[in-house]
């Protein structure tokens, strides 16, 4: 494994247990000091252990090892989606009517572009530079369906499905931003991997 790839694995973790305890808090649960501390120390390293295991595999199965990569690229910007799809709801909702599935869209387009780097240089390790208009268009197909996904299936879990398991809105709605965001990753990586980034 390369340095990149312990430090990449060790912020995901990190950013996957500040949500966690979003959650917890959201629920009315206070996790107390020595919680917060298995939360931010112990899910980096079980992070870095499973993209260690991963890339042991990876040696005779490449496509696990860059699937565990994607997922921790899409962890990163899913908490990168869901905190700027708050502050828009928060900043827009003070002046404007806009609905939370257009700000939901926004949010996921910027967290795409950023999405756009860490899978072609970190997860599928794609460097050259010939034939980018190619690989921009196609990597924009993907990622127009794959908003597509996102957004129905944002809209599915909040207006269709509704809170479950008596969850309070606000949480269901941050929940919903995740789901949604897990589907469409099934959607990007397909096509990222044999369509966008394929060598």
């Amino acid at each position: 494994m390369k340095i990149i790839d312990i430090i990449f694995a060790l912020i995901s973790g990190y950013v996957v247990g500040w949500i966690a305890r979003d959650f917890l808090k959201g629920y009315g649960v206070d996790i107390g000091f020595f919680y917060n501390l298995l939360l931010h120390y112990l899910l980096p390293l079980f992070s870095l252990f499973c993209l260690w295991i991963a890339y042991l595999i990876g040696k005779k199965f490449l496509f696990v090892f860059q699937g565990a990569k994607h997922l921790l690229v899409g962890a990163f910007v899913t908490v990168i989606d869901l905190k700027l799809f708050e502050f828009l709801v928060w900043g827009f909702s003070l002046f404007f009517a806009i609905t939370p599935a257009v700000l939901k869209g926004v949010s996921f387009l910027v967290a795409t572009s950023i999405k756009y780097w860490g899978n072609k240089h970190w997860a599928f390790e794609k460097h050259e530079k010939e034939d980018m208009i190619r690989e921009i268009s196609q990597f924009l197909i993907v990622t127009v369906v794959g908003l597509g996904i996102d957004v129905g299936s944002f809209f599915y879990f909040t207006k269709i499905m509704g809170p479950q398991f008596a969850t309070p809105e606000p949480v269901w709605v941050k929940l919903s931003v995740i789901l949604a965001a897990i589907v469409a990753a099934l959607w990007t990586f397909a096509g990222y991997k044999f369509l966008v980034f394929k060598k």
